[in-house]
């Protein structure tokens, strides 16, 4: 490709008073005049339900006043409308709806805790396979991972995988692959910024290749032994073989791209060292790497699971102890639903993921934002305190440029009730991933994205 004066690398930085700065994605880095900006997709997560104090089971009470505390910005299905506990969010109206009565069939019988495992897979794994399934990240990440450095980003403030019913992770690459999230703000600001660890290049290639051939030699000396092996032995072995097979290809991905450049980003602009003590911090700080990966354009795909089911022995549980006061943990807010509290709560954590979505927002892209081309799903796997897996808290951000259309609160309650995975597959279409069916989807959710 002929360069031409107005065409800049993406490794372009500015430099000032000793500090370097990678560049967010301009139409100058490529090779057209009127290049598209890269298509996004976000799932973040908060657990123990929502306020929801004049409705039962994640359903307003028509016959009740809208609560000015509720999680639900207003009673009724139509334009939005904010209360105190949404306020942060009011100045991003034209960028997000709000969807009442969506739910995964499949966590209707795990308890309200557990069927945070499937909130991003819509896996039934009460009845069918108790191992989930592939994320809707994961989806995306499988047919456009390889646009990008790493294929998908994954977070979460607990870090790890958890376990069956109290998973502390959102990202599932298939039947009993869970992936674990990263927790720690200096470790993700080094995978992604700082992946050879000070290593020459040179010396990361040489490592790769002896590590592919030794999974080489593993693969091949596999080949005859599973034909001596009983069935129930041969799929244990397929299982394992399937790691191996994934563990070559990140070795093949970590390969090609150790040819290309990284981003490079000035440390000192973010608070690394932040922990879960300091909650509003914390949570911005991992925000603020996943704004920055999506920004340098390292990943498209990623998941924040900003609280686990699971979380009552850390200082994520006492999130709201050590920023309201409250004597007791998260977890006891979500039974007992203190009316001076719950509000407080709902109020802090809006405050946090609005932090997010305005970052988008107020970061130029092509013509338009970042928000505009990134779709941005938040939510939980229970309403209120009832815990009861159905008609989920569910907000939807972002893709104006994918084909979103927000300002409205849309009810799929009673006669019009389909299915979360319906939603998902319409964030999977607007990323350009063109897959009939996800989950237990019927279709893609036409109210949102119209067809």
């Amino acid at each position: 490709m002929t360069r031409k004066s107005w065409h800049l690398d993406r490794r372009t930085l500015l430099r000032g008073a000793g500090a370097a700065v990678a560049l967010p994605w301009l139409e100058c880095m490529s090779g057209r005049r009127n290049p598209e900006p890269p298509k996004r997709l976000v799932v973040t997560y908060f657990a123990y339900g929502a306020y929801m104090p004049t409705g039962q089971n994640g359903v307003a009470d028509a016959d009740k006043a809208h609560h000015d505390w509720s999680w639900w910005p207003c009673r009724d299905a139509g334009e939005l409308t904010f209360n105190a506990a949404t306020a942060p969010f009011a100045p991003l109206r034209d960028h997000l709806s709000y969807v009442q009565g969506l739910d995964h069939a499949g966590g209707h019988r795990l308890g309200g805790h557990s069927s945070g495992d499937v909130f991003a897979t819509g896996a039934d794994m009460a009845d069918t396979r108790p191992k989930n399934d592939i994320s809707v990240d994961q989806v995306a990440a499988a047919r456009h991972g390889d646009a990008t450095r790493h294929a998908s980003l994954v977070l979460g403030t607990e870090g790890g995988t958890g376990s069956y019913g109290r998973a502390k992770t959102l990202s599932h690459r298939g039947p009993g692959r869970p992936i674990p999230a990263m927790h720690d703000p200096r470790e993700i600001f080094d995978r992604l910024f700082r992946p050879y660890a000070g290593r020459d290049v040179a010396a990361v290639r040489e490592g790769l290749r002896t590590r592919r051939s030794l999974l080489d030699l593993v693969l091949d000396q596999s080949k005859s032994l599973d034909r001596r092996l009983g069935k129930a032995d041969q799929a244990k072995l397929d299982e394992y073989l399937d790691t191996l097979r994934a563990a070559e290809q990140r070795i093949e991905r970590i390969d090609r791209w150790t040819h290309v450049p990284l981003p490079e980003v000035d440390a000192d602009a973010l608070d690394l060292d932040v922990t879960a003590k300091q909650p509003e911090e914390y949570v911005r700080s991992l925000y603020d790497l996943m704004h920055l990966a999506l920004r340098t354009d390292l990943t498209r795909f990623a998941t924040f699971m900003t609280e686990s089911e699971d979380s009552v022995s850390n200082h994520v549980g006492n999130y709201s102890n050590i920023v309201l006061g409250y004597t007791g943990n998260t977890h006891d807010i979500a039974h007992k639903r203190p009316e001076g509290i719950s509000g407080q709560w709902e109020l802090w954590r809006a405050r946090q993921h609005a932090y997010f979505l305005d970052k988008l927002r107020t970061t130029a892209e092509g013509d338009g934002n970042m928000l505009d081309n990134t779709v941005v799903l938040w939510g939980s796997a229970h309403p209120h305190q009832s815990h009861n897996t159905q008609n989920y808290p569910i907000q939807v951000a972002g893709g104006g440029a994918l084909g979103f259309r927000h300002g409205r609160l849309h009810s799929f309650t009673g006669s019009r009730k389909v299915p979360l995975a319906n939603l998902l597959l319409s964030m999977l279409h607007a990323v350009d991933v063109p897959t009939e069916r996800f989950a237990d989807s019927t279709g893609p959710l036409t109210e949102l994205r119209p067809a």
